[in-house]
């Protein structure tokens, strides 16, 4: 068995790892971390979780970590796994990490939007986390940048089509709309339940910084620039995310060659499931799962495509895709720990 810890164990992304991987059949959750909950059990934390995980937070040491476990999984806020991956690799340690310091290759483009860099160079040799799209790459890294939510359920649809050049890369619009948690745990005025309840807004509209994270990845697989227009939205649920996406299709191509591009380019992926014609997702198909479902709509009389995907923004989104990662990092089966049968409501 191989053994992982989980640094950051008590927010929601860090909770989701540590309900995945203590059910995982090929590793052993050694180690969880919270600087918040050091020496509270995690049960009393999350209390869902009572007579199943009876494991209790510590605060992080680096030589108890890396004595403890093989595999780290950094679930902290952007800045914080800069100062720490470095170390963990440096002694032979695998990491996925949850926040946004290593899923830029530009790091230019990742310190125009947060902050400086003190680990450039492993920014630029890490994997971005994206399964489906990098799967070898991540396989043999040691470091893989565990990609956004947004990010996942824009570029799920997207990279596909752009790479067998079947949309125009000018004009890509996404309407993606998010349950709170994307957030995170902490509180904050903009999310509390009297902010949010009986509310639909719309957020950092041409200014959130996933879209330069969206742009990095979509300019690569065009093999030239993209800018995608980017408005994220607060809808009153808990989790879940599901995104509008608009394109036009580049020369003749037709709807039924984008839908059989987007088949055949996930016919062996276990996660991505594209929906029947004439039908849409919903993000209650997917909720706590690691699916991300995608639908295909086509105006011929516009000729303009239209594309929904829906995932749970905690498992897809955030935990669920870094075990994904894990899994193909270790030889391991991709959908290990991941293959609970979804919710019919």
């Amino acid at each position: 068995m191989v053994r992982v810890g989980v640094i950051g164990a008590t927010g929601y992304a860090g909770a989701e790892l540590v309900r995945i991987l203590f059910g995982h059949p090929e590793v052993t959750l050694a180690a969880i971390t919270s600087r918040q909950y050091a020496g509270v059990p995690f049960d009393r934390v999350y209390p869902a979780m009572k007579g199943v995980v009876p494991l209790i937070c510590e605060e992080f040491a680096l030589d108890d970590m890396c004595d403890r476990a093989d595999v780290v999984f950094t679930a902290l806020p952007h800045k914080i796994p800069m100062a720490v991956v470095p170390e963990l690799v440096a002694r032979g340690k695998r990491v996925i990490d949850l926040s946004a310091d290593f899923r830029f290759r530009d790091v230019n483009r990742y310190e125009a939007v947060y902050q400086p860099h003190t680990a450039a160079a492993l920014s630029e040799e890490a994997a971005y986390g994206l399964p489906e799209v990098y799967g070898d790459a991540i396989s043999r890294a040691r470091v893989v940048g565990n990609p956004g939510c947004y990010p996942t359920s824009v570029l799920l649809p997207l990279v596909p089509l752009l790479k067998a050049g079947l949309i125009r890369t000018e004009g890509l619009v996404a309407d993606a709309k998010s349950g709170v948690s994307g957030a995170g745990r902490s509180p904050s005025l903009g999310s509390i339940f009297c902010e949010v309840t009986e509310s639909f807004k719309a957020y950092k509209v041409a200014g959130h910084r996933h879209n330069p994270e969206m742009d990095e990845v979509l300019s690569r697989e065009a093999g030239g620039a993209v800018h995608i227009t980017f408005v994220p939205h607060l809808v009153p649920m808990s989790r879940g995310m599901l995104t509008t996406l608009y394109a036009t299709p580049d020369g003749p191509a037709t709807g039924a060659e984008i839908r059989a591009r987007l088949t055949s380019f996930y016919a062996d992926r276990p996660f991505v499931r594209i929906c029947p014609e004439g039908q849409v997702p919903s993000t209650l198909h997917v909720r706590g799962t690691n699916y991300c479902d995608i639908g295909v709509v086509f105006d011929d009389e516009h000729r303009r495509l239209i594309l929904i995907s829906a995932i749970d923004n905690l498992v897809k989104g955030a935990a669920g895709q870094a075990v994904q990662n894990m899994n193909l990092m270790l030889g391991f089966k991709e959908s290990a720990g991941l293959d609970a049968v979804p919710y019919p409501l």
